[in-house]
């Protein structure tokens, strides 16, 4: 048996009543039905569910545009999904209709010609049947959303978080060992006898120092402990030590009206805007062909804004799109963790700006306090 239509019908006319529920049922519709007549009545039966809603339009009191405001606003209320509602009338002016329809009815209808009555309330049954299941399509798909979202914040700070247990390994481990190799081999150097051994130790020792600035460098790139000295300062070392190390001109600039606020920042924007920074030079000495490169840092309207540009070949809209964009997209989860966002702009042969945005209000995280781990990392001594 098909399941019932849950109908209230609003309608001050017991024959008008069962006209409509006989074209209904003659359409082949399966009704329970329940008539009223007043606007307290129906205020009254729209705490129950309905399939649909069938109004005339002058009623005693109020009318059938009175009642549809009234649907529409205990819908809003109750969050309920929306219940087609279809106006019949006597008499009823094109203005009326047309007002009806912009108000969200969902169909109307003179009541001499209802031979279109159940083709109309089963089209709008359809339609409502459609928009429950989209709606619920959309909260799926933001919930798929919010989850994935969450996971690519839990992502990254794993990944920090297991950089961070890398670096000090690195430092404690192999620093160390290669640190005692390297005193050991200094001594060999200063008591051989022989200058062929001094020799030999002492091109040991400089494999030895070449080894220990590497594992400084990958330390830094792991995590960078010049970030508890601040962002600009992180921001400059990073700069510096990438001009000298690709040949690319690499400007800082920042404005002095916004250095004391950037050194009271949210937790977490500063690693964000600093692994930005990183990742936007990295693309750019390794894709971009670039000569020249200018970061921009500063505050303004409570909004922290990193802007990187180059004068590189620029990227190409495909660049910018294609499935494999995988530094793109971790940019723009790594922004979104605390509340920002990535802009990408490129054209071809005139450079690419990657802007970096995060309003600092949203960002609902204390400022940073300096744990007993952090005073640890920042005192880590150089090899």
């Amino acid at each position: 048996m098909p399941k019932p239509v849950r109908l209230l019908h609003l309608e001050d006319e017991e024959l008008d009543h069962e006209l409509v529920v006989a074209y209904l049922q003659r359409g082949g519709l399966v009704l329970q039905v329940e008539r009223v007549d007043t606007q307290p009545q129906f205020e009254a039966a729209l705490a129950q569910p309905w399939d649909l809603v069938i109004s005339d339009y002058h009623l005693p009191g109020f009318s059938g545009l009175d009642a549809l405001r009234l649907l529409r606003e205990y819908e809003a209320k109750s969050g309920s999904g929306p219940v087609p509602f279809i106006l019949v009338s006597g008499q009823i002016g094109e203005d009326t209709a047309v007002e009806a329809m912009r108000n969200g009815a969902s169909d109307y209808l003179l009541k001499n010609n209802l031979s279109r009555l159940a083709v109309a309330a089963e089209s709008a049954l359809a339609t409502a049947a459609t928009h429950r299941a989209r709606q619920s399509a959309d909260r799926e798909l933001a919930e798929s959303r919010r989850q994935l979202s969450e996971l690519a914040g839990h992502l990254q700070t794993s990944v920090e978080a297991e950089r961070h247990a890398i670096a000090r390994e690195i430092h404690d481990d192999v620093g160390g060992t290669l640190t005692a190799l390297k005193f050991e081999l200094d001594w060999i150097r200063r008591h051989a006898a022989d200058p062929r051994i001094a020799q030999r130790a002492s091109a040991a020792l400089d494999t030895v120092t070449q080894a220990i600035e590497a594992s400084q460098r990958i330390m830094q790139n792991l995590r960078p402990a010049i970030l508890e000295q601040g962002l600009v300062a992180a921001l400059q070392w990073l700069t510096q030590r990438f001009e000298s190390r690709t040949g690319i001109t690499c400007l800082l600039r920042l404005p002095d009206s916004a250095l004391p606020s950037l050194q009271n920042l949210p937790a977490g924007v500063p690693l964000a805007a600093y692994r930005t920074a990183q990742e936007a030079l990295t693309n750019v000495g390794k894709h971009a062909g670039a000569t020249q490169v200018v970061v921009d840092l500063a505050i303004s309207g409570g909004v922290l804004s990193l802007e990187v540009s180059d004068n590189g070949r620029g990227l190409a809209s495909a660049d910018l799109t294609k499935a494999s964009s995988f530094g793109i997209r971790g940019l723009r989860e790594r922004a979104a963790t605390v509340g920002g966002w990535i802009d990408l702009s490129s054209r071809g042969g005139e450079g690419t700006t990657l802007i970096l945005s995060v309003p600092l209000d949203a960002v609902e995280m204390p400022l940073r306090p300096r744990s007993a781990e952090d005073a640890e990392e920042a005192e880590w001594t150089t090899y």
